[in-house]
């Protein structure tokens, strides 16, 4: 891989993953298609996340407890050694080696700092909800150097904000780009309804009060 200096820019995929066993390996296989640097951090997870993604191949970081998805990717970028690196969420269907190309190829060619991935055409609950909430997508590509120097990364249960304020201070050059027929499996499939519920009435709290935290 090369930028635009000619000068070789490596490329890693970094996924966080909690109790994700079952589509963990999925995503793994598709990063290996595109690169042989694949690194899941395991969230305290207490199913076979970790031993689904290093069977699929994966370089696994095992936290033993819970931390969030902010450190857990401060965990993988740390254990990265690519110049640039693709984050991704561990329960998408639908992803291809070309979606990762569509995300790495403008950063690495120093077109821009970052990349942000959005759902297009993989289901109406994904497609809505990412599209209402685009700077919320957690498929995303920027140089890694840029991404640990994000303050309150590790701090950040959920970093997307977090990586908004930086991209907005640090007047980073960066675009939305189409992933046809991505989707994530929604968390009311995955813990029930009502443990899903609760699972996104938290997450979108801790999303929306993001300032007054940080400004507190």
């Amino acid at each position: 891989m090369s930028g635009m200096s000619g000068v070789s820019v490596s490329c890693a995929v970094v996924i966080a993953a909690f109790n994700e066993e079952d589509t963990v390996g999925g995503v793994v296989r598709v990063a290996r298609a595109f690169t042989p640097e694949v690194i899941v951090v395991s969230d305290g997870s207490v199913d076979g996340t970790a031993g689904a993604a290093r069977e699929a191949g994966a370089e696994v970081v095992d936290l033993a407890v819970n931390v969030g998805k902010g450190g857990a990717l401060h965990a993988g970028l740390r254990a990265a050694r690519a110049d640039v690196v693709i984050l991704l969420d561990a329960d998408l269907t639908g992803l291809s080696a070309a979606h990762l190309e569509t995300l790495c190829d403008p950063v690495r060619r120093g077109e821009l700092d970052m990349s942000i991935g959005v759902f297009e055409g993989g289901g109406f609950v994904t497609d809505w909800g990412n599209k209402l909430t685009p700077h919320l997508s957690g498929q995303r590509a920027c140089r890694r150097e840029w991404l640990l120097a994000v303050p309150d990364l590790a701090a950040e249960r959920w970093p997307e904000p977090a990586i908004t304020r930086h991209l907005k201070a640090t007047g980073a050059r960066w675009a939305y780009v189409e992933l046809p027929n991505v989707a994530q499996v929604v968390k009311e499939k995955k813990r029930g309804f009502w443990g899903g519920a609760k699972a996104r009435t938290k997450m979108y709290v801790s999303l929306l009060t993001y300032r007054a935290r940080r400004r507190g």
